[in-house]
């Protein structure tokens, strides 16, 4: 027996939230769209639209992109698929920071995407690169605009970063060539610095306030919440342990040490006894604080759609989350591993949810 659908959650009907105090506005659900480039697999052209056609179809509203993602294959399905649509009915993320040059030719890409290895990525985060990177990217989407810009993957480029991308970035917003503007990586602490040094609107967080691994409610969900600033949690299943704890289960890319798998199928029991899969826990968890406006899901066919626009209408039970949290601090201390924060979620979403009620980013 499973859980019962939430109330008001029917298919077609998402509700949506403000990024910062930008104008944008995202479904609470909203589309990776990753595997659009071939991550790992290919996809069909026929697949993408339908994958994209089955999101909008269920309400989803809020589609992200990159360069980096199969060399521009997924920005180019996107915007296919989206032409059509009423533009101020939906929301469009792409990323700055990588430029796409023409490359050697022959053989594949060695990034992980299987697509034609013809161009080649070539990091840059200058004001130059900035907006060389945002023009290539509307051409490839054939749109006429995007309305998040994000900084992507600065890790070894952090003071250009911050000296020559984000002001490059402000500007844009300035002119309105794009209506909001924050940064994405798979870590905290350079994402906790943009909220507190920068003016940005968002962050996309990957993999760092999941079930498995909350760091970042020690430092950037409060950072953000008291700075007015929207999160954007993607990577809710740490790459795959959180929807399958299997044998060969992932973690961040690699194979799981047993230790993760074994915290991870004592997380599945729990949420067993409540009646929720651990993977619509997985994807719901994020959204318990008020500072995340949205969950990313990584969606590449019409079946995964479906799957997660049924797991967002599951109800889940409120005494679950504490549950998950005690169950796994236990298991955590039974393997001599540290829990990443999970003592501090009870009190950081009370404080989370003042900030927010509050509405005020701090000077």
């Amino acid at each position: 027996m499973t859980a019962a659908p939430a109330a008001g959650a029917a298919l077609g009907t998402l509700p949506r939230r403000r990024l910062g105090r930008s104008p944008v506005e995202v479904t609470e659900l909203s589309f990776g769209a990753a595997a659009l480039g071939n991550l790992y697999t290919e996809v069909s052209d026929d697949d993408a639209r339908a994958a994209v056609d089955a999101a909008w179809d269920g309400g989803i509203r809020y589609f992200d992109t990159a360069p980096h993602y199969g060399l521009g294959l997924s920005e180019r399905r996107v915007g296919a698929a989206l032409r059509g649509r009423p533009r101020d009915e939906y929301a469009l993320s792409t990323k700055v920071g990588r430029i796409l040059e023409p490359g050697a030719p022959g053989g594949r890409d060695e990034q992980g995407f299987d697509v034609a290895g013809g161009l080649t990525r070539r990091f840059d985060f200058s004001a130059d690169g900035v907006r060389r990177s945002l023009a290539d990217s509307l051409e490839r989407l054939g749109l006429d605009r995007v309305d998040l810009a994000l900084i992507h993957d600065p890790d070894d480029h952090e003071e250009q970063a911050f000296r020559e991308a984000y002001p490059a970035l402000e500007k844009l917003r300035a002119e309105g060539v794009v209506r909001a503007i924050g940064a994405g990586m798979n870590q905290s602490a350079m994402l906790a610095r943009f909220v507190r040094d920068t003016d940005v609107d968002a962050v996309l967080l990957a993999g760092r306030y999941t079930l498995l691994d909350r760091s970042a409610a020690a430092g950037l969900l409060p950072a953000a919440a008291e700075r007015g600033v929207s999160v954007i949690a993607g990577g809710v299943f740490n790459s795959g342990i959180l929807a399958d704890p299997g044998a060969s289960a992932t973690y961040d890319y690699a194979a799981a040490p047993e230790a993760l798998v074994r915290r991870a199928r004592a997380l599945e029991e729990r949420c067993v006894r409540f009646r929720v899969p651990l993977r619509a826990a997985a994807a719901r968890f994020p959204l318990t604080c008020p500072a995340v406006a949205t969950v990313l899901l990584g969606l590449r066919s019409p079946a995964e759609v479906s799957d997660a626009l049924a797991m967002r209408a599951l109800s889940v039970p409120d005494g679950l989350w504490d549950a998950l949290a005690a169950s796994d601090e236990a298991r955590a201390g039974q393997d001599g591993a540290g829990q990443d924060g999970a003592g501090q979620d009870r009190a950081h979403r009370d404080r989370a949810g003042q900030s927010r009620a509050d509405g005020a980013r701090q000077p």
